[in-house]
C-alpha cells in the first residue's frame, strides 16, 4: 500500500510539473541593429512560470565539437523586466542569470550577442549575413530542455532570406518553432541574402544556402548531392527527414563542416568549384555531414544525448562517430561514381599510412583519443603529434580494418554497412545510444566471430594495423616503402621570421631534433655557418612554413651526418649537434592483383558496393 501512494504521489508530482511546464510559453526574437558591428539583440519571452525567481542558461558547448566554448562569455547588456518593471539580475554561474520575477506571469529577457569568429561551430555577424549557431545565441530556462519555443527573426533591413532547418510556424514570416530545445540548439539560422536552390532525393527536399559567392554550378550541384544523398540513405534502408538544409559559407579559404539534426553548416572554397580537387573535396564534405544524419545524431554513443549543456559529455566511442564517418565518405564518393577503384584503395592506404607515420598512435588508443577530446583533439599544441592521435584518423583505419574482417569472415554475405544499419534500428528501437560493448557485441552477432582481439589490438590498443593482412582479403596488394629512400632527415620544421632566422613551431618524437634537444620556440640563425638567408638564397618557398630538409645545406647530407645548428633560446645564443637519421615514414602504395581468387573478388565486390 505504502509503494502504491508512493507510485501514485510520484505520478501526480510528475503530471503536476507536465502541466505547469505545457502553460509555459518561450518565445525569442533576434533583430540586427548593429550588424556592422557583429552584434544580434536577443529578446526572450517566457510567460507563465510564477515563480520567485527564474535561472536562464546559455550552453557552454556546441554538440559535434567536443570542446568548452563558453559562449556565455560574447553576452552583454543582460536584463529583465517582470510584468513590465524593471527587476534584478544577478550572474549565479558562468553561464546562468538569476532573475527576481516575483512570481510575476511575464518575464521579458534582452540581451545582445557578439559574434565575430568564423567557423561552422560559433555565430558570426557582419553587414552581408548573420549565422546564428543556436548555442551561442539562445538560452533556456534552468530544468526546461524540453519545453518547446518559437523564434522569430527580423531580418537587417538590406537582408531578405532566412535558411533553416527549424519547422516555419505558419502564416508568420520568418518565424520558427523548436518543440524543445535540444531541437533548437540543433538548428542553425542563416538569415541575409544567400543563394537557395533544392533538389529532391530519396525522397526528401533538400534547400542549400549559399553564402559567399563561388563558381558552383547550381544544376551539377543538384544531381551530384542527390547521387550521395541516395547512396547514404541506401545503407540505412530509410531517410529520417521530411526537409533538409545545407547552409554553405564560401570563403577564400575554407572547410569543415558540423552536422545536426535536419541540416548541416559546411565551408568551402569559393572559387575551387571548377577544380577536380575542389569538387571533390566539396563533394566528399557533403557525404560526410550527411552521413550524420544516422551516425551520431541517431546512431549515437550513449553519452551524447540527453546532453548536458554544462559540462563536458564523455565518451569512448567518437571513433565511431567520426571516424567511421570519414570512412564512409571515401565509400559513398565511390559508390556514387566519383573515384574509381584505384583512387578509393589508394585514398584508404593514405590514411592508414597518415596513422602509420603520427608517433602519438602508438600512445594513444582510439578509445582514449574519443574520452580525451575534450582536452587535446581541438587544443592541439606543439607536441600533440607525439602523444595523442586523431579519432577521426585512427577510427578511420579501424573501420577500413572492420569492414574488411567482417567481410572475409562472412564470405561477402555481410559488411560493416549491416552493422551500421542493425545498430541505427537498435538504438530508434530503444530510444537510446549505444554502449561500446552494446557496439562489439553487434559486430560480432553480425560477423559470426570474436572481436575481443581486435577491440585490445586497435580500440583500446595501439597495434598499428596489419594493412598487409586485411588488403589481402580483397585481393589488394600494399607496398610500402621509405617515404623518402636515403634522404636524412632532422625531425625539425619551423617557420622562416622577418629577420631571417627560422622559428622553431614543431619537433618529432625520437627525431635528430628532439634526441640532440632542439626546442620549440628556438630560433635557428645558422646551420653549419651558413645563415638561414644564405641558405634559402635560391629557393622559391610557396610557404613560411618549412622544415630544414628544405635547405640544401641539410638535403646534400647523408643519414648519420652530424648537422651544427647555432641557435638563439631566450636570446641567448648557443650550439646544438644533430646526428640525421633516416625517415621513419613510409608510403603506402595498392594494387588490385589482377589474380585475385574469387573468394577475394567477392570480398572486393562487397566491400566496394558495386
Amino acid at each position: 500500500m505504502f509503494i502504491k501512494k508512493s507510485i501514485l504521489s510520484l505520478v501526480l508530482l510528475l503530471t503536476s510539473i507536465m502541466a505547469v511546464e505545457a502553460q509555459v510559453k518561450i518565445a525569442f526574437e533576434v533583430s540586427f541593429k548593429e550588424p556592422q558591428a557583429h552584434y544580434a539583440e536577443v529578446q526572450m519571452n517566457i510567460s507563465g512560470l510564477a515563480k520567485d525567481y527564474v535561472d536562464v542558461k546559455m550552453p557552454v558547448w556546441t554538440p559535434g565539437s567536443y570542446l568548452i566554448r563558453e559562449f556565455e562569455k560574447s553576452v552583454e547588456e543582460f536584463k529583465a523586466t517582470a510584468g513590465g518593471k524593471q527587476v534584478k539580475v544577478e550572474k549565479v554561474r558562468k553561464n546562468t542569470w538569476r532573475i527576481f520575477s516575483a512570481k510575476a506571469a511575464n518575464i521579458k529577457i534582452n540581451y545582445r550577442v557578439y559574434a565575430f569568429e568564423i567557423s561552422v561551430r560559433t555565430p558570426f555577424i557582419d553587414d552581408s549575413h548573420a549565422f546564428l549557431s543556436p548555442t551561442g545565441i539562445f538560452m533556456h530556462p534552468d530544468g526546461m530542455i524540453k519545453s518547446p519555443s518559437t523564434v522569430k527573426i527580423i531580418p537587417f533591413n538590406t537582408w531578405s532570406k532566412v535558411s533553416t532547418g527549424l519547422e516555419p510556424v505558419a502564416g508568420e514570416q520568418f518565424t520558427y518553432k523548436a518543440t524543445d530545445f535540444d531541437i533548437l540548439y540543433d538548428s542553425p539560422i542563416e538569415v541575409g541574402n544567400q543563394d537557395i536552390f533544392e533538389f529532391m532525393a530519396a525522397g526528401v527536399r533538400h534547400e542549400v544556402a549559399m553564402f559567399g559567392g563561388g563558381n558552383y554550378d547550381k544544376e551539377k550541384l543538384k544531381v551530384d548531392m542527390a547521387k550521395i544523398v541516395e547512396e547514404i540513405t541506401a545503407v540505412y534502408g530509410e531517410n529520417p527527414n521530411k526537409h533538409y538544409t545545407f547552409i554553405v559559407h564560401n570563403f577564400l579559404r575554407g572547410g569543415g563542416g558540423l552536422e545536426h539534426l535536419n541540416s548541416t553548416t559546411l565551408g568551402a572554397t569559393r572559387n575551387a568549384y571548377n577544380t577536380e580537387t575542389g569538387y571533390k573535396g566539396f563533394l566528399a564534405l557533403v557525404a560526410h555531414e550527411y552521413h550524420h544524419l544516422w551516425n551520431v545524431k541517431r546512431l549515437r554513443p550513449v553519452a551524447l544525448g540527453p546532453f548536458d549543456y554544462d559540462n563536458e559529455n564523455y565518451t569512448t566511442n567518437l571513433w565511431v562517430a567520426e571516424g567511421f564517418t570519414s570512412y564512409y565518405e571515401n565509400k559513398y564518393m565511390h559508390r556514387a561514381g566519383f573515384n574509381d577503384d584505384v583512387t578509393f584503395i589508394n585514398d584508404l592506404a593514405g590514411a592508414i599510412g597518415t596513422v602509420t607515420n603520427t608517433p602519438g598512435a602508438k600512445y594513444q588508443s582510439a578509445a582514449s583519443s574519443s574520452y580525451d577530446a575534450w582536452i587535446f583533439g581541438y587544443r592541439p599544441n606543439e607536441n600533440s603529434k607525439n602523444n595523442s592521435i586523431s579519432y577521426y584518423s585512427k577510427g578511420e583505419v579501424i573501420g577500413i580494418l572492420m569492414d574488411l574482417e567482417i567481410i572475409n569472415a562472412t564470405k561477402g554475405a555481410k559488411s560493416l554497412d549491416d552493422v551500421m544499419k542493425a545498430m541505427y534500428l537498435q538504438c530508434k528501437t530503444l530510444k537510446r545510444g549505444y554502449t561500446d560493448a552494446e557496439f562489439k557485441a553487434m559486430v560480432e552477432k553480425i560477423s559470426g566471430i570474436s572481436f575481443t582481439n581486435f577491440w585490445a589490438k586497435y580500440v583500446n590498443g595501439v597495434d598499428d594495423a596489419e594493412y598487409v593482412k586485411y588488403f589481402g582479403y580483397a585481393g589488394i596488394d600494399v607496398a610500402t616503402e621509405n617515404a623518402t629512400p636515403g634522404k636524412p632527415v632532422s625531425g625539425a620544421s619551423g617557420q622562416l621570421t622577418n629577420n631571417g632566422t627560422i622559428s622553431v613551431s614543431s619537433i618529432t618524437r625520437n627525431s635528430a631534433a628532439w634526441i640532440a634537444g632542439l626546442n620549440v620556440n628556438d630560433e635557428i640563425i645558422s646551420l653549419d655557418d651558413v645563415t638561414v638567408s644564405d641558405a634559402l638564397a635560391n629557393i622559391r618557398l610557396r610557404s613560411p612554413m618549412l622544415s630544414l630538409e628544405t635547405l640544401p645545406v641539410v638535403s646534400k647530407k647523408s643519414i648519420g651526418d652530424v648537422l651544427k645548428l647555432k641557435i638563439k633560446r631566450d636570446g641567448i645564443e648557443k650550439e646544438i649537434s644533430l646526428t640525421l637519421k633516416e625517415n621513419p615514414s613510409v608510403r603506402l602504395k595498392a594494387t588490385i592483383n589482377a589474380n585475385a581468387t574469387p573468394v577475394q573478388k567477392a570480398v572486393f565486390k562487397k566491400w566496394t558496393g558495386k
